[in-house]
């Protein structure tokens, strides 16, 4: 992990001198832990309760491992030891010292049954994901200033789509972009994710079909970039609504899939209320998929999907280092779609449309210059965006650009 600049290391130094109580959440071997390490100093106390013996000293006395008189303490996996929680609760409540305890978890602590003790106002959460390709490049996260600037260089050459397809079937685990060949990587998704189902899963949900469970992934994978229709699922699987909402949400709690939220600010009626889903690392999504790039070359729906999957990781990544930012999608029922919205927060809209080929046309920009037209009216600025896999700037008038993908990681 030293080999990469995270961009969530000033993040969670400026939580820290505010806030009690700070969390680095995300999926597991992201390099939360060593984060953690690279942060704190030689005052602070490392707890990880992965090791037998402080996990067992965690369980039978919380609030004795809590004591924290001085620094930080890291308590590495706190999802673990649910039981720590109100006893870190308690310690802060009567003590309002900044930077008392940094958390990291593979499962969202907010979304597990069993913690019913509330941090809100005295913790500071920090979703980290997997490497962008701007962190492993070591270039600053400029996007977003630059796509609400309509400032692009005229040209960025050296990613074409087979260049950008290669970096998404690598992914953004630190342990498969040090590997060199793509059957090493294949082989250490799959170890994960059998490795996370044994292990980790269990600290979410107790789960009767093992062997469903694995099915669900895969299907889940294959709805990246779409709309999750529930009822085909079920029968798929032979299971019951309410079990595959639970499987599904387990899998989310434990950040191997997201959700987009629907916009619908102004235009209530007509647009879709549906979260849109997506798998939140290509590398993972393609190894459960069994893809190849032979696979997907000349097959538009997987292209597309794997286009989308991998810019909406980018693109995420960014919109989280910065609280001004949201990130929505829009549909409506005539199945008008703007694949992702940026809402800053003086009201700026930016509509992005991913496309996996080499040309744009002025067709590409038709739902967005809609949505203007018709949803926004005037009554906010609205910025489009089409990313593609060629290497120039183009404009279509009305701040309408097309732009290359890797726009996304250029600083």
């Amino acid at each position: 992990m030293s080999d990469f600049s995270r961009w969530r290391v000033e993040s969670v130094k400026n939580a820290l001198n505010t806030r009690r109580v700070v969390v680095i959440s995300g999926a597991r071997q992201t390099g939360k832990t060593t984060l953690a390490k690279q942060i704190v100093d030689k005052n602070s106390i490392f707890r990880p309760l992965d090791v037998t013996a402080v996990y067992e000293a965690a369980v039978n006395d919380p609030t004795g491992f809590v004591k924290n008189e001085a620094g930080t303490m890291v308590i590495d996996e706190v999802q673990k030891v649910k039981k720590l929680i109100p006893e870190i609760k308690y310690v802060v409540d009567n003590n309002n010292r900044p930077g008392q305890y940094l958390l990291t978890g593979s499962a969202n602590i907010y979304s597990l049954p069993e913690v019913t003790e509330s941090l809100a106002g005295r913790v500071k959460n920090i979703r980290l994901r997997p490497l962008t390709q701007g962190e492993i490049l070591g270039n600053k996260p400029v996007f977003l200033e630059k796509a609400f600037n309509m400032d692009f260089p005229q040209q960025i050459s050296g990613y074409d789509k087979k260049a950008i397809f290669d970096l998404a079937f690598r992914g953004g685990f630190p342990e498969t972009v040090r590997l060199k060949t793509q059957k090493n990587r294949n082989e250490w998704h799959k170890d994960y994710i059998s490795a996370l189902l044994k292990n980790d899963l269990c600290d979410v949900i107790n789960i009767n079909r093992q062997d469903a469970l694995n099915d669900l992934i895969g299907i889940l994978a294959s709805w990246s970039g779409k709309f999750l229709d529930i009822a085909p699922i079920c029968s798929s699987l032979g299971l019951s609504r309410q079990t595959v909402v639970s499987y599904v949400n387990a899998l989310e709690v434990l950040f191997l899939f997201d959700r987009v939220a629907p916009w619908i600010k102004t235009d209530y009626d007509r647009a879709s209320r549906s979260f849109k889903h997506y798998a939140a690392d290509t590398g993972f999504m393609t190894a459960v998929l069994g893809w190849k790039y032979d696979d997907i070359e000349l097959d538009v729906d997987r292209s597309g999907k794997l286009m989308e999957t991998f810019v909406y990781h980018e693109l995420a990544a960014q919109v989280d280092l910065d609280s001004s930012y949201s990130l929505y999608q829009y549909r409506d029922r005539e199945k008008r779609e703007i694949d992702f919205l940026v809402e800053r927060e003086d009201g700026v809209l930016l509509g992005i449309e991913v496309k996996a080929s080499h040309s744009v046309t002025i067709g590409d920009f038709a739902h967005q210059k809609w949505f203007k037209n018709k949803i926004i009216k005037g009554k906010k600025p609205f910025l489009g965006i089409v990313l593609y896999s060629g290497d120039q700037t183009l404009s279509f008038g009305e701040n309408m650009l097309a732009v290359p993908t890797a726009a996304l990681w250029m600083g």
